[in-house]
């Protein structure tokens, strides 16, 4: 169940920020090596969650600690990473069991 929510919103993440007609909303692009030491040096973050999908590329949340701010990166099979989101407030949420007896 978890893992189509997750594609689709990965997929819808991409869709709105691919689909953008503004120069200033054009995906910001770059090797992942380099994203990552970007958003590290800049803003503290480091990975949170990570996911792979359908066609390979991996997407990955990073957040400062405790939440302060947060990026979704996808990265094609190739390297190239693309920031397709990113914010403020990020919190973990428990996960809910799906064991009725628990």
């Amino acid at each position: 169940m978890w893992k189509p929510l997750a594609i689709g919103l990965s997929l819808a993440i991409f869709s709105a920020t691919a689909l953008s007609s503004t120069a200033a909303a054009e995906p910001q692009c770059d090797e992942r090596d380099n994203v990552l030491k970007l958003l590290s040096k800049k803003y503290k973050e480091s990975p949170v969650a990570i996911g792979v999908t359908n066609n390979g590329g991996l997407v990955e949340v990073l957040s400062a600690t405790k939440g302060s701010t947060w990026s979704i990166i996808v990265t094609t099979p190739k390297g190239m990473s693309c920031l397709v989101a990113a914010g403020e407030g990020w919190r973990d949420i428990e996960a809910a069991s799906l064991d009725p007896e628990a």
